[in-house]
């Protein structure tokens, strides 16, 4: 999620529906100047229990930041308190319970991608020993409940948190218990965006399947391969799910600008203060008669807000966030953007994508997306067959459009092996849910708390 890091004070005032669209066209960027943007979170747990770190304990999240100050990262304050780190190598931030997350900057290819990532882990690390703190790199809590989580001292969360009953029934636990890894990624123009977005929104679920990594729940199996996934299901149906729209003739920022002024509000961010927005209409305050803020009219910068406060599959803003995946370990960290911009950032790998789903419907997709939470690579693909049937050729497409950008390290290695994690799961059948499933039920004797052993950083 987004932290705000900046004073609205002197944003421009949106006058008109035109001009939000027209923030959208101005992500369009030419293909030299397209950038790969990772964004990963994991959970912090004390090495010596194994409870979620509060903010404000000794050896807690606030001090872990101080840590991360001394690695050359400048603190961000909401309220007096430290919520964020802001760096060469992006953001680091805060999810609703204490999440730790990296967003990265926007860099020119995937050996950089995967220097920023080891960088960051090496920086936590190294400050988690100093804390007597840990990582966890899996898409869900495995064995917390909501009462036993903390929740930071962030103005829009506490927002949320109150709205997200009202709307669904698993809201909070997105907001507390889940992680994921997302990669955002740019379009040279409108049609390219929106082919980019179809494509994308179609094989979300085999990006949901390769890295289905929450099969637990309060220290049990939960049913599910990602219950991450799952939860995206009844957290607030107006602002979730698949996007039909984006399949319509026609599709474009117009059509993405309309569905974001019917999406809710949950805040605006005012003078270091979030006022509380929820369930609000951002058409009324386009015309000024937002009641919280009687007689004012947004800005650029509160339009970037309410962008942030959509969750679909994916996302548009002035790029577009590939969200389907768990959280991970290191590799998988690296090999998510691999996935996405080898499908999407080589003309002839985006149209062989498309090619591969175009003929899918809207029914069709929403169940192959319906299904993959429980069944992962096993879920029914549309025309018979399961999604593992075509998870091969996809990492085929995805390798020719990395071999194609032709972006090597200094040793002459290409990015197609950052795709080697995802091929070994293909290979096996077996995703990473699986796996540990497998370890619960044999090695580990029914003992969920020896997935800290095994799914730490």
């Amino acid at each position: 999620m987004t932290t705000k890091t900046v004073s609205d004070h002197n944003a421009a005032v949106i006058e008109s529906r035109d001009q939000l669209i027209a923030h959208l066209a101005s992500g369009e960027k030419p293909a030299a100047r397209w950038r790969i943007g990772t964004e990963h979170e994991k959970f912090v747990y004390a090495l010596g229990d194994h409870h979620a770190p509060s903010y404000d304990e000794p050896a807690g999240i606030r001090a872990l930041l101080g840590e991360l100050v001394q690695h050359g990262w400048r603190p961000v304050e909401e309220g007096g308190n430290v919520i964020a780190l802001s760096g060469a190598d992006g953001s680091v931030s805060l999810e609703p319970a204490g999440q730790f997350e990296l967003s990265g900057a926007p860099l020119e290819n995937l050996h950089q991608t995967c220097a920023e990532t080891g960088r960051h882990l090496a920086q936590v690390k190294a400050a988690g020993e100093a804390l007597g703190i840990g990582f966890l790199g899996l898409g869900m809590w495995p064995d917390k409940t909501r009462a036993e989580l903390p929740i930071m001292p962030k103005g829009r969360y506490a927002i949320m948190l109150r709205h997200m009953p009202r709307v669904g029934t698993m809201g909070l636990d997105m907001m507390l218990r889940t992680c994921t890894i997302q990669v955002n990624l740019d379009y040279a123009s409108e049609a390219d965006m929106a082919k980019k977005f179809r494509v994308g929104l179609a094989l979300q679920p085999l990006a949901t399947a390769l890295f289905a990594n929450s099969p637990f729940t309060e220290g049990k199996p939960n049913g599910f391969l990602s219950y991450r996934s799952h939860i995206w299901s009844d957290t607030d149906p107006a602002r979730t799910g698949m996007l039909p729209f984006v399949f319509e003739d026609g599709f474009g920022y117009e059509r993405y600008a309309d569905y974001m002024l019917d999406v809710p509000m949950y805040f605006v961010y005012r003078d270091g203060r979030y006022i509380d927005a929820a369930g609000l209409s951002f058409r009324d305050f386009l015309r000024g008669e937002l009641s919280v803020l009687p007689g004012e009219k947004p800005t650029l910068d509160d339009w970037n807000d309410h962008l942030s406060t959509a969750f679909p599959e994916v996302r548009l803003k002035t790029f577009l966030e590939m969200r389907g995946a768990d959280g991970g370990p290191w590799n998988r960290i690296c090999a998510l953007p691999a996935l996405w911009v080898g499908l999407l950032y080589d003309q002839g790998a985006l149209d062989a994508a498309w090619d591969l789903v175009k003929d899918w419907t809207l029914d069709e997709r929403q169940t192959l997306r319906d299904s993959v939470p429980r069944l992962g690579l096993a879920a029914p693909l549309p025309g018979g067959g399961t999604l593992r049937d075509i998870a091969g050729a996809v990492l085929d497409i995805a390798t020719l459009g990395l071999r194609a950008r032709g972006r090597t390290n200094a040793a002459g290695d290409d990015e197609t092996g950052f795709l080697e994690p995802l091929r070994e799961i293909v290979r096996s059948g077996k995703v990473p849910a699986e796996q540990l499933l497998e370890r619960y039920h044999g090695a580990w004797g029914g003992d969920v708390s020896k997935v800290y052993a095994e799914a730490s950083f």
